[in-house]
């Protein structure tokens, strides 16, 4: 098993952008990947496999909810730290943080924002703990990037609804004992629910035949006339407004994390490059390696300004999401370069389970796509740009 000696390029000396705290909390997740998920997870991924554990190992790193305030389970921290979480996390996978991901922004971030005082009390410390797991129902069948057209629904019964309804590529899903359902009521107008495990009705198949994210764990939501207490309804928010904040936040996270599995094939290239030797001397020698190399850490360097740059708007409560949307497509899109370029220079090497570069690969393949396709994001700026629609 290789040892994990991972140094992050830092390249402009951004380092000294962050705080004290911000740092510590960075090289606290650094070494936890380090020491959990480094030497175990090729070995998930192949088997298409969740690391259970890790839901207890993150809760207790305050790697769930780090920017809800303490009082409710959370760590109180900023946003940077949480985007330097999330890229520790990915640079050891992207499910890893996906995991994270969800917990965080698309579960507790909606109890939070915009639930009672009660639901905050009742799910979020537990949820900040590890204790429970949380997933986040938005994507159906037929409605992805358009979520308007959703057709999840419920109707009031009394002191309950009935929901009914599906939604799938649902992290999480398999293990959670809580889902943030977004449904609409019996006016069309879009709804947060809080629904728990063991509702009669409730389901979560799990979903089989990934070739990526394959140590994370996906599933649908299924929802059989499940009867939801009234009192689990997000009293706060009415609209896509709910889902597509909570969506903001994460995509923050992910922009962060992207950075890290590209920071992640980035060394492991680096150092193959210093150790392979064709012709007689090592192949980092050679002009193509060192184009490859030269532009890999020059993206890297433009995804990390960016990071920070929103990250520091965030902060302020000034970052738009088409702000973070741009964020969010460039990191997905730098990593992706990184992956094929370090994938080449590893040669044959490059496809095995022996280095990380094939299985970051594959996930950012998923990456790419979910809270907002690239495509999708291209738009959010342009729309913002121009002042022009072009969804409709």
């Amino acid at each position: 098993m290789p040892t994990d000696n991972f140094q992050h390029p830092d390249y402009l000396l951004l380092d000294e952008l962050f705080s004290e705290e911000q740092l510590m909390v960075r090289d606290a997740v650094r070494n936890y990947v380090k020491q959990e998920i480094s030497p175990i997870i090729e070995v998930y991924a192949q088997k298409a496999e969740f690391p259970e554990q890790i839901v207890g190992q993150l809760g207790k790193m305050g790697c769930f909810g780090p920017t809800i305030p303490a009082e409710y389970g959370g760590g109180g921290l900023d946003y940077i730290a949480y985007g330097l979480m999330m890229q520790e996390l990915e640079r050891g996978d992207s499910g890893v943080r996906s995991t994270a991901s969800v917990q965080g922004s698309l579960v507790m971030y909606p109890i939070y924002a915009f639930g009672s005082e009660e639901q905050r009390r009742k799910y979020l410390p537990k949820l900040g703990s590890g204790e429970w797991l949380g997933c986040f129902g938005l994507t159906e069948p037929d409605h992805g990037s358009n979520p308007a057209g959703m057709l999840t629904h419920f109707r009031d019964a009394g002191d309950h609804v009935i929901l009914n309804g599906s939604k799938m590529w649902i992290s999480n899903a398999p293990f959670s004992q809580v889902a943030v359902v977004w449904a609409k009521d019996e006016s069309g107008e879009i709804r947060g629910l809080i629904v728990e495990r063991g509702m009669e009705g409730f389901s979560t198949p799990t979903t089989h035949g990934k070739w990526s994210l394959r140590a994370s764990a996906t599933g649908e939501l299924v929802f059989d006339n499940v009867k939801v207490p009234k009192e689990n309804i997000l009293p706060g928010v009415k609209g896509l407004k709910g889902p597509l904040s909570c969506l903001t936040k994460a995509r923050f996270g992910i922009a962060w994390g992207t950075v890290g599995a590209a920071m992640d094939c980035y060394h492991v290239a680096l150092q193959y490059s210093k150790e392979r030797v064709q012709f007689d001397r090592p192949i980092g020698g050679f002009q193509l390696q060192q184009k490859k190399l030269a532009e890999m850490v020059t993206e890297i360097t433009k995804a990390q300004l960016l990071n920070w740059r929103v990250g520091v708007l965030m902060n302020e409560g000034r970052a738009t999401p088409a702000q973070v949307s741009m964020a969010k497509r460039t990191g997905c899109e730098v990593a992706h370069f990184a992956c094929r370029e370090a994938r080449q220079i590893l040669g044959g090497m490059g496809i095995t389970g022996e280095y990380p570069v094939m299985r970051h690969m594959m996930n950012i393949e998923s990456v790419i796509t979910y809270e907002g396709t690239h495509d999708i994001h291209l738009l959010i700026t342009g729309m913002d740009v121009t002042g022009l629609n072009a969804f409709k």
